[in-house]
């Protein structure tokens, strides 16, 4: 997590109840922060910038789940991060608190004035609320940027509208959107530019079949729990575990462990599921069964393909993992 005012760590919050009664004013913004890219550290970085200038602490409330998968299950979004790794990328940017408030339908009935008197005032005791152009809140969307402004006036807060951030050559705002889209055409490289770090999956390993260490390829079966799924195929990248299996060598908690990593249907021996699998190159002997793990994909190489037999399939790894060994920056197989 980070550190935020007087060089505490950020707190998260499950519930209003959690919130210190001491929390005394705060500046507070609002949003669900999915990816928490560019675009989103530069408004928390500022709000928090800003707050501490005026000794004022720095809070986001946050939402899980996401507002659509309630209102609208049969749409649910595919979020960028999972919400461990959103709630670490937020509190990066140095804020004292994060509020995870469960969304549900009963939340969503309060009006603006509920909302914003029981979470924003009595709640986080918000001296200024931090809000964009577009904001739309309490419900059915009722309140908008004028409701935030004027409830401001009636309960004693400021309201500041946040600009949107552009990337360096202002072409595009980064956006969440912009980040599925380039994770959809399999753009690692650019999603990560947006980012502002890799994109980062999260799971736990489980037996697979097996097959790969019967091939030379042992990998890891990660059922990934966190992080959107990008474009199918062959990707570069690094596994970490965060907390070991139950043989899991301790030591291994926290090495970025370099991998070449398998995302989608495994054509040549007949898969019919979805798999992600990472081999850990030049790694023999480890046991990573039952260890949760992150996996942070760094560039993609290719379609998965059918080639037609075992023999075609580990000459195509061969040179999979050639190809990573050179993105990852690995010195030359001594094998």
């Amino acid at each position: 997590m980070g550190i935020g005012h007087n060089g505490q760590m950020t707190q998260v919050w499950r519930s209003l109840a959690d919130v210190p009664a001491n929390l005394g004013p705060a500046v507070v913004t609002i949003g669900n922060f999915d990816g928490v890219h560019r675009g989103h550290q530069a408004v928390l970085r500022r709000m928090v910038a800003n707050a501490h200038a005026r000794g004022l602490a720095s809070v986001a409330l946050t939402f899980h789940p996401h507002p659509k998968a309630v209102h609208t299950p049969e749409h649910t979004p595919e979020l960028i991060t999972g919400i461990e790794d959103r709630l670490e990328q937020m509190a990066a940017t140095g804020l004292d608190g994060i509020l995870l408030q469960e969304y549900t339908l009963d939340f969503a009935q309060q009006t603006p004035l509920q909302f914003v008197t029981t979470y924003l005032v009595h709640g986080l005791h918000a001296a200024t609320v931090v809000v964009g152009r577009d904001t739309r809140f309490g419900r059915g969307n009722a309140g908008d940027l004028t409701t935030m402004r004027e409830l401001g006036e009636q309960l004693g807060f400021t309201v500041e509208v946040i600009a949107d951030a552009s990337g360096t050559d202002a072409t595009r705002r980064w956006s969440s959107t912009w980040v599925r889209e380039l994770l959809e055409d399999g753009d690692l490289v650019a999603a990560a530019e947006v980012l502002g770090r890799p994109h980062r999956l999260r799971g736990t390993v489980e037996p697979g079949d097996q097959l790969g260490r019967t091939i030379g390829f042992p990998t890891a079966n990660i059922a990934v729990s966190g992080g959107f799924i990008p474009r199918h195929g062959v990707y570069a990248g690094w596994l970490t575990v965060v907390d070991p299996g139950p043989d899991t060598d301790p030591a291994l908690v926290g090495v970025r462990l370099p991998a070449a990593v398998s995302l989608g249907l495994n054509y040549t021996v007949g898969g019919t599921d979805l798999r992600v699998e990472a081999h850990v190159i030049d790694a023999t002997g480890i046991n990573l069964y039952g260890a949760a793990v992150t996996l942070d994909l760094v560039r993609w190489r290719r379609p998965m393909l059918d080639f037609g037999g075992l023999d075609p399939l580990v000459a195509a790894l061969h040179e999979d993992v050639q190809w990573c060994r050179d993105q990852l920056g690995l010195p030359a197989s001594q094998q």
